[in-house]
């Protein structure tokens, strides 16, 4: 349950995983210009999701003097062990066409939630604690009309709900089980 947490702290920042991915690819460090510019996100929400990354301890402001083109940010050790999965993830999203959808609050801690198979609505509810029955909702509605989750209404008193990923929204497991 505790991965499930981190998981649920790390994708609250819409940014957090790109800028991992992208101080993965820069060799583990890189400047604030440079980061808004390649993930063409402003500064003010580059500064709250780097703020984040550093109280989660996966990234570093860089101590060192110097040369004005030094990286102004590092990845920690523990977000150098993270980072690679995260650069994975976005690259099969990407691939698949579906990184827009991985890259918002919810979907990826409920996508961690059906790995193991179908689940109800209710138990979603119980394993992700802190969201709220409206937007886990709207996350299922998001992730059914991507076509990433099934939604089947079973017959029974009072009707239930099953969620489950979807055979192609599969490809993200590994990535997302390394996280």
């Amino acid at each position: 349950m505790q991965n499930l947490e981190r998981l649920i702290r790390l994708f609250h920042h819409r940014w957090a995983i790109p800028v991992l991915a992208e101080l993965h690819r820069c060799g583990g460090g890189s400047r604030v210009a440079e980061l808004a510019h390649v993930l063409a996100v402003n500064r003010p929400s580059l500064r709250r999701t780097l703020a984040a990354l550093r109280a989660q301890e996966l990234v570093r402001p860089n101590p060192g003097h110097g040369h004005p083109l030094r990286p102004e940010w590092l990845l920690t050790a523990r977000g150098a062990r993270l980072a690679p999965h995260g650069f994975k993830l976005l690259a099969a999203a990407s691939r698949h066409g579906f990184r827009k959808a991985c890259l918002t609050k919810w979907p990826m801690p409920i996508a961690r939630c059906l790995l193991e198979g179908p689940v109800r609505f209710g138990e979603l509810r119980r394993q992700l604690e802190v969201v709220t029955p409206r937007a886990l909702s709207i996350a299922l509605d998001r992730l059914c009309q991507r076509d990433l989750v099934s939604r089947r209404i079973l017959d029974e008193s009072p009707p239930g709900t099953l969620y489950a990923l979807r055979r192609h929204a599969r490809r993200l497991v590994a990535p997302l089980r390394a996280m």
